[in-house]
């Protein structure tokens, strides 16, 4: 029998007890104090999640990914933060992947018994040709999932790197991980229900690990996505904007450098250095795609 009774996320919590005959405005109320609890928690564990972050960068310049790995919610965040880095950092789909117990139809309907096989897990990440340049984040809210674990299991054997997201303190995927990270944000609004504490949690922890990752290796200059890539009108509008942030420049000089370069780190260099266009991709190529390197 699973033994849930010492699991931070499946307590009651107190303030909630007659949560169903609260007005709205009470329970938005203590929903809202809740919250706010999370991000002080996620501070906390600070020490534990930079080291995930500095083996990120190492594993991107191996040419590494970085793996998601999770059941449910869990899984489901992994997936999320994994498809934003393309867009906004111009990055491939393989270079950061979310995996989720029970596959794509796992998205949007629970798949019975995926986040319970341990095979499964290495399954999934035997599947993606996993290396040891590679780095595997595990996510289990409760920190128990069998599913996790066997990935986390693998991806030890052949010398991955392996990190750990749990909301519970004293976590069995810590065992398991390198780098485990333990996040206690108190008993959930809705008892049990993990896709809101924690799921906040997990999801201020990926943020973190993707976006620092992505500056660490020249996505972004200044505070600015250089390396956003322009798939539809708004992005096109947005990357000339960005040009005019970082150069000074007027609408019309982005533009115009924008038009000739079809890359915004491009136009940028091209705006900041004076040179051409090709001479600015030498200079990007030179700097590893660090702009204020290139620029120097």
């Amino acid at each position: 029998m699973i033994n849930l009774q010492n699991l931070t996320t499946e307590k009651r919590n107190e303030k909630t007890m007659n949560l169903d005959t609260l007005s709205i405005e009470e329970a938005m109320k203590i929903m809202n104090e809740e919250d706010q609890n999370v991000a002080l928690a996620v501070r906390e564990a600070l020490p534990q999640i930079k080291p995930i972050i500095e083996e990120t960068i190492n594993s991107f310049n191996k040419g590494g990914r970085l793996f998601y790995i999770g059941a449910g919610t869990s899984g489901r965040l992994g997936i999320l933060d994994a498809s934003e880095c393309v867009p906004t950092f111009g990055v491939s789909p393989e270079m950061v992947q979310g995996i989720i117990a029970g596959g794509k139809k796992a998205m949007t309907v629970a798949v019975e018994g995926a986040e319970d096989s341990l095979e499964l897990g290495k399954e999934d990440l035997k599947n993606v040709n996993l290396t040891n340049n590679d780095i595997v984040v595990g996510i289990a809210a409760s920190g128990r999932t069998p599913y996790v674990i066997g990935a986390l299991e693998y991806a030890n054997e052949i010398g991955a790197t392996t990190a750990t997201i749990a909301c519970n303190k004293n976590a069995e995927i810590s065992k398991y991980a390198k780098y485990p990270v333990e996040v206690d944000a108190g008993a959930e609004f809705l008892t049990g229900s993990t896709r809101l504490k924690a799921g906040t949690s997990q999801k201020l922890i990926l943020n973190m690990i993707s976006t620092i990752s992505m500056i660490g290796i020249g996505k972004v200059y200044k505070n600015l996505m250089v390396d956003v890539q322009p798939t539809n009108d708004k992005l096109i509008e947005r990357s000339k904007r960005i040009i005019m942030e970082a150069t000074g420049c007027d609408y019309e000089t982005a533009k115009q450098s924008f038009e000739i370069s079809k890359d915004v780190k491009t136009a940028i260099v091209m705006i900041l250095t004076g040179v051409s266009k090709d001479e600015a991709k030498e200079k990007l190529a030179n700097s590893k795609g660090f702009i204020r390197e290139a620029i120097r």
